[in-house]
């Protein structure tokens, strides 16, 4: 097992990450801007480390500055969490190349999964269905338009370095298609330096369904079930559960089965989620794939009753699952809240000082924060304040539990997205589980 492990990371994930390495008997080092010297992973980790300003570009982008702070501190591992430089094939070689292990998967199958067209065609050849659509990039506005049209409209113009909703346009004719494609292409370029786009045909009413997978590197893939996502905002996840209520146990099965071959086939090692569109005709589709811990994994933990951040470690240590498939099992319902700092009906940030800061708790009850009153927010990234988790016998109590919580949380200084939740909570659609990931935009205008 690892000795010591820096977390390339802040907030609730940095301190979730550095309770699993307590608990396996690992020390820690934390590494913060200078908008966090006061962060609670900067207390609870064993050590820490500036590298520098407020900006992310300045600190938790800066692969110089972290691999210097991991060299400093004699670091053996690094970790890095979700976001900033989780999903960054460059670090993660950097990483290697510089004597450390990289809590994740390897740096090919980084660069695979997050270019999104050569992502798609592989998990084509791996037997995952895939949405039709183009093999690859289209430069040409005129190829595109004639291609649309081949599979038929409505179609989806998506960036083939993309991810959370940029460079991604939806087209329902010739017209709205021309304006959308080059719209696309510019938002890509701006986003990620990269103006390649590619067409996909739109799928009405979908759910969006992901698969947690883990792989050992040497051919062992594992799927644990499902998470339901498709409780969005601009393709971005507001409250996600486990399982799913639309799944019946064959497509579950077949679903899982899917997923852990193709992992095992790539012998992909560490963690990831396979994410699906699903159909109103229980048909499912290959999205994306993220090389990473997912921000929604406490549900899954809560419905398994595996830690998958010290199984992050663990694989990262020893190249082992200590577990086999059949050992993974459902156990009821669990539902995450993200708790953002935002206005409810704008969603427009809310930094500023928590002035009174109580979590919710009892029976089957979790809170990943990294929040505190007269804890200041800062401006600089993720607006989220905390991540509300609830575990009940079935989705029914997992509601009631969920409608309790919410009126529990107090968080007073800044506006939060916990009205929105209890609204969710109460709409009769989202209760008879009627949802799809326009469920925001039909029932919350």
């Amino acid at each position: 097992m690892f000795r010591r492990v820096l977390i390339a990371n802040r907030g609730e994930i940095a301190l979730r990450i550095i309770r699993a390495c307590r608990e396996l008997g690992i020390e820690t080092v934390a590494v913060y801007s200078e908008a966090d010297r006061e962060s609670l992973h900067v207390a609870f980790a064993d050590s820490s480390v500036c590298i520098g300003g407020a900006s992310p570009t300045q600190s938790y982008l800066n692969i110089k500055n972290i691999i210097a702070a991991a060299e400093i501190s004699d670091a053996d591992a690094i970790h890095p969490g979700y976001g900033f430089l989780a999903e960054n094939a460059t670090f993660a070689k950097i990483c290697e190349e510089c004597g450390f292990t990289f809590i994740g998967p390897s740096p090919e199958h980084i660069d695979l999964m997050g270019n999104k067209s050569n992502a798609k065609e592989t998990m084509k050849k791996l037997g995952v269905p895939v949405v039709p659509g183009s093999d690859g990039p289209i430069k040409d506005a005129k190829e595109a338009l004639s291609f649309a049209k081949k599979i038929g409209f409505p179609v989806m113009i998506k960036a083939s370095a993309g991810g959370g909703g940029k460079g991604m346009r939806m087209a329902h004719n010739d017209i709205t298609f021309l304006k959308n494609f080059e719209t696309a292409k510019m938002e890509a370029k701006n986003a990620f330096g990269n103006d390649e786009v590619y067409i996909e045909k739109l799928i009405e009413d979908p759910r969006h369904i992901e698969i947690q997978v883990f792989g050992d590197g040497n051919g062992k893939g594992l799927h644990f079930f499902e998470r339901e996502c498709s409780i969005q905002r601009r393709h971005q996840k507001l409250l996600e559960e486990a399982p799913s209520i639309a799944i019946d146990d064959a497509t579950r099965k077949r679903m899982g089965e899917v997923s852990a071959n193709a992992i095992a086939q790539l012998k992909y090692k560490n963690a990831g989620t396979i994410e699906y569109l699903l159909d109103k005709h229980g048909n499912f589709y290959f999205m994306e794939m993220n090389t990473r811990i997912q921000v929604e994994h406490p549900i899954t933990e809560m419905i398994t009753g595996v830690d998958l951040v010290k199984l992050q470690l663990i694989v990262a240590a020893k190249g082992e699952i200590p577990f086999n498939q059949e050992d993974i099992k459902i156990n009821g319902h669990a539902i995450e809240f993200r708790i953002n700092a935002e206005d409810p009906e704008k969603f427009t940030p809310s930094p500023g000082l928590i002035k009174a800061y109580y979590v919710p708790g009892g029976f089957g009850v979790r809170v990943d924060s990294a929040a505190y009153q007269d804890y200041y927010i800062p401006p600089f990234y993720d607006s989220m304040v905390a991540k509300l988790i609830v575990h009940g016998r079935d989705r029914a109590e997992a509601i009631e539990r969920g409608k309790r919580c919410l009126k529990e949380f107090v968080v007073e200084g800044v506006k939060t997205t916990i009205p929105l939740h209890e609204k969710i909570l109460e709409n009769h659609h989202f209760i008879a589980g009627n949802i799809a990931t326009d469920f925001l935009d039909k029932h919350f205008k």
